[in-house]
């Protein structure tokens, strides 16, 4: 079997062309044509207030953290299983990461133990959509408006994803999105902060062009622009900007593709599931997902780890996910935890991701089935 990576990124072919323009046009530096194409598509496509590009998803996420006000000592609640960027943006505003347990099904933040964890230094609350599933996110708006807190959605997995038929990273005050090479959308690195409050768009724009009013400047606004805020260059090039256009422009194609691949994983997979061997995935009626990921839940760490090997063997490259941060050195320095995180624990030990990408055969897929129905056979 020719070998399979766990990710390939996908290209639509008209990347290149799209790049090839924004030479010719004589601006790379951002907040080109290709900027302003890419930020119009967001905001008509997931109905936000405002969409900036930035360089990254932890960009976004840091953006955040500022246009949050956070002090230090202020605390920010959120789920442990995550990548680091979601505790770090807010770290570096000198706020306490408060890491809360996930629920068994979804893997999401459990929204019937934030409660608990709000305190008086309390002052957001950060969920994040795993593998493209949204959070409840109507408990955790109830719970901001109780306690006058932001929800700010870490929604990096989660471009056309929908909770309730609303895009994920659209229903906080505000969201943030990754295009990441491995994410669905790519533009190998980038990002983007979605706005949904009014109170939020100016000085977001200030925040990004370096605590300076650069882009009102631009628009004829006034007539000098001058450092008024702090802020740092969270603004992509335009060759950046030229290429993920390219990728939104397939958008729907290139969800389509995955969740296709998706629902074939979860069909070869059910019988084993059906003997208790695996767990896969699930998925809330209300929620709809955009076929991110395709992960396994293994019964211990051992199964998990003889299962890498045994694809590793065969040519498939399977990974493990995040090592929780409440357990990591800069966790446990930075951060608290709120309760016993008992899922979090678990499943940082049984969770193993499959290869998944546009272009991944459904061939493929069966193969990669195969190998792991004949693994369980030998056990």
């Amino acid at each position: 079997m020719k070998p399979i990576p766990f990710n390939h990124p996908f290209l639509t072919g008209r990347e290149l062309e799209l790049i090839g323009q924004a030479y010719q046009s004589g601006q790379l530096a951002g907040d080109g044509s290709f900027t302003h194409q890419c930020h119009t598509w967001l905001e008509q496509q997931l109905g936000c207030t405002k969409a900036l590009l930035t360089h990254s998803c932890t960009s976004a996420l840091e953006m955040a953290a500022i246009l949050a006000d956070l002090e230090p000592g202020d605390e920010v609640i959120m789920p442990s299983y995550t990548f680091v960027s979601t505790a770090n943006a807010f770290v570096l505003r000198g706020a306490v990461p408060v890491f809360v347990d996930i629920r068994p099904d979804t893997l999401n933040l459990d929204e019937t133990l934030v409660e608990s964890a709000i305190t008086h230094r309390t002052r957001a609350i950060a969920p994040v959509h795993y593998a493209g599933v949204g959070c409840e996110m109507d408990e955790l708006q109830t719970l901001a408006t109780k306690y006058n807190l932001l929800v700010i959605e870490d929604a990096a997995q989660g471009i056309y994803a929908r909770y309730r038929d609303q895009p994920l990273g659209t229903i906080g005050d505000l969201g943030c999105l990754s295009f990441h090479e491995t994410k669905n959308i790519i533009s190998g690195e980038g990002g983007a902060l979605l706005i949904n409050r009014d109170r939020f768009v100016e000085r977001a724009e200030i925040i990004r062009e370096k605590g300076t009013n650069r882009s009102q400047f631009f628009r004829g606004e006034i007539d000098k622009y001058t450092w008024i805020d702090i802020g740092s260059s969270y603004l992509p090039g335009e060759i950046i900007a030229a290429f993920l256009y390219a990728q939104l422009e397939l958008a729907d194609q290139i969800i389509a593709s995955r969740l296709k691949i998706w629902d074939h994983y979860h069909n070869l997979l059910a019988s084993l599931e059906e003997v208790a061997k695996i767990r896969r995935p699930q998925i809330p009626k209300h929620c709809q997902h955009n076929g991110h990921m395709y992960y396994i839940l293994l019964p211990n760490l051992t199964v998990r780890t003889d299962l890498i090997t045994y694809l590793k063997q065969s040519g498939i490259k399977s990974v493990f996910h995040y090592v929780p941060l409440h357990s990591s050195p800069a966790g446990q320095r930075y951060g608290r935890t709120q309760g016993d995180l008992v899922n979090t624990d678990r499943v940082a030990d049984r969770l193993l991701r499959l290869p998944l990408f546009p272009d991944l055969s459904l061939e493929h897929v069966q193969d990669m089935v195969d190998a792991i129905k004949a693994f369980f056979a030998m056990l």
